[in-house]
């Protein structure tokens, strides 16, 4: 049992599997969040391997570790849970594969997006100023 899901970069062939937290409600604010760190600018590897930290750091213990970008083909894809949202390399979700049940909306995206930058904030946002 779970609530898997993978997210697939989109023309890269690499993709994260996520056993918990895989609900659309939880995918969309971490996104959110992600593009507020501008991870996307940095390139794939970049994108994927902070993508990777911002979901051990927000859901350490709903994941087993390591959490990391694979070949997407080795992946769960058809997990009968949330299936896969392809992003696309500025983190829009432009597809889905393998849903089979309506959207999960049990998480406050507001609520959502807190916690995940209250969990990631200080490995994503350095301090320049002088104490």
């Amino acid at each position: 049992m779970g609530n898997r899901a993978v997210i697939e970069l989109e023309q890269s062939g690499l993709g994260i599997y996520l056993h918990w937290n895989g609900g659309r409600d939880s995918i969309e604010p971490l996104l959110h969040v992600a593009k507020e760190y501008k991870i996307q600018s940095k390139g794939k590897y970049f994108l994927l391997s902070s993508l990777c930290k911002m979901i051990a750091n927000s859901f350490t213990s709903t994941y087993s570790p390591p959490v990391e970008a694979n070949p997407i083909d080795t992946l769960d894809c058809d997990n009968f849970d949330n299936g896969v949202y392809v992003i696309s390399s500025n983190l829009d979700i432009v597809d889905r594969k393998f849903t089979r049940y309506p959207e999960q909306n049990e998480h406050d995206f507001y609520g959502m997006v807190e916690y995940i930058k209250e969990k990631n904030d200080e490995f994503f946002i350095t301090n320049n100023s002088k104490d």
